[in-house]
């Protein structure tokens, strides 16, 4: 066949998952238009990409309570009282940062596991566990920041996570050689990996992308890695923010495509029951993955308090709805067992793109909301009938 077919026949077989990345292109593209360059400027696309950090987090976390067949309703709240008791212990406490994130991962972990056991041993709905818990933690945040109101946070190193930029090895003035240097090792990572992946399948004869299709997804690949590092390098390079979400998505990437637990998780949002006959601790599984959804919520509510410098009584509000717009976006089936994390990487660029781009145009506000709103219903839309086609 040819280039054009091969890409047809590819594009038909994995409609879901190139779709987000098309719609991703047109936004960017549409905005670069009506903004006349600046919504692409290099300090623009590096403050889009740390105002989508906190929300990125979230839509790892709440990628697998989706795909387990659940909801989690109390994230941002959970989010913004993190965010306040990490403000308090630094503030208040006097505690270094190397002890506060830690405390408030844990605490963090430990508030999925209340929500697990409500839903895993009481067998209470998510979405009514999930909102109990959004009003419980909308009023602890209020409670412990009704004395001061917002809580400014002097200390430098903390509020480096969500406003620093990783150091430069060589200062030339205009471009950071680290990012570029880092964009560099990653594409040369990217290609040894697909290269590697495409011999282990060959291997066992599974199926692969034919040759020029391949060649073309390294090169398209490489040149959008190639071509963010050098936008990003000609501002102030990769912020820590986008370090940190890297290694979350990394990590996480790995454990859902890697190892038996993600295939485990998966399972459990495929058939249920199927998942408990054939020996998965489903129970457990839930606990892995509310506890990761508390823990991931804390590091967003770290992220946000550091990039505003402050805790306000109001951090967290809507976090979960982005957070679950951006995961059905990126492709998460509302019926579980689908979903991909780089997925909702992409759906959380796509809803703060949106956000961004209209800012940028001076849209109202309720415009924005009424756009954003259409994006999240078509996504679904697309959700149901591309399940129903393939039934």
């Amino acid at each position: 066949m040819s280039f054009f077919e091969n890409a047809k026949k590819e594009f038909r077989n994995n409609i879901r998952e190139y779709g987000m990345y098309i719609a991703l292109f047109f936004i960017m593209a549409i905005f670069t238009i009506t903004t006349d360059g600046l919504f692409i400027s290099s300090r623009n696309i590096s403050n889009l990409l740390n105002q989508t950090g906190y929300i990125a987090v979230l839509a790892v976390g709440m990628t697998l309570v989706i795909v387990v067949r659940h909801i989690d309703l109390s994230v941002g709240f959970l989010a913004g009282f993190l965010g306040a008791v990490a403000a308090i212990a630094l503030v208040s406490w006097k505690l270094p940062v190397i002890a506060v994130i830690p405390l408030v991962l844990a605490l963090g972990v430990l508030a999925g596991f209340v929500t697990a056991f409500l839903v895993a041993q009481l067998k209470i709905p998510s979405f009514v566990a999930s909102l109990a818990g959004w009003l419980i933690y909308r009023g602890l945040l209020q409670l412990v920041t009704a004395g001061t109101g917002t809580i400014i946070i002097p200390n430098q190193a903390f509020n480096a996570l969500g406003n620093g930029f990783i150091p430069d090895i060589v200062v030339i003035p205009g471009v950071h050689n680290l990012t570029l240097l880092l964009g560099v090792v990653a594409i040369i990572f990217f290609i040894i990996g697909q290269l590697d992946e495409r011999h282990k399948k060959s291997m066992y004869n599974f199926a692969v992308l034919p040759m020029d299709m391949f060649i073309f997804k390294l090169v398209f690949v490489s040149s959008l890695v190639g071509a963010i590092t050098w936008v990003l390098a000609g501002f102030n390079g990769l912020s820590w923010t986008v370090v940190i979400v890297l290694v979350v998505t990394a990590l996480y990437h790995f454990v859902t495509t890697q190892t038996v637990m993600g295939r485990h998780i998966y399972a459990i949002g495929g058939n249920p029951e199927a998942a408990e006959l054939s020996g998965i601790r489903v129970k457990n599984l839930q606990y892995v993955v509310f506890g990761s959804m508390g823990m991931l919520s804390a590091l967003s509510g770290i992220l946000f308090t550091s990039r505003l410098q402050s805790a306000t009584t109001t951090a967290g509000t809507l976090f979960e709805l982005d957070a679950i717009a951006a995961a059905y976006v990126g492709g998460v089936s509302a019926a579980g067992g689908v979903g991909k994390i780089i997925g909702s990487i992409i759906g959380a660029l796509v809803m703060t793109s949106l956000t961004n781009g209209m800012n940028l145009m001076g849209t109202d506000i309720s415009l924005q909301y009424i756009v954003r709103g259409a994006v999240l219903a078509v996504a679904v839309i697309f959700d149901v009938t591309t399940r129903n086609r393939a039934k």
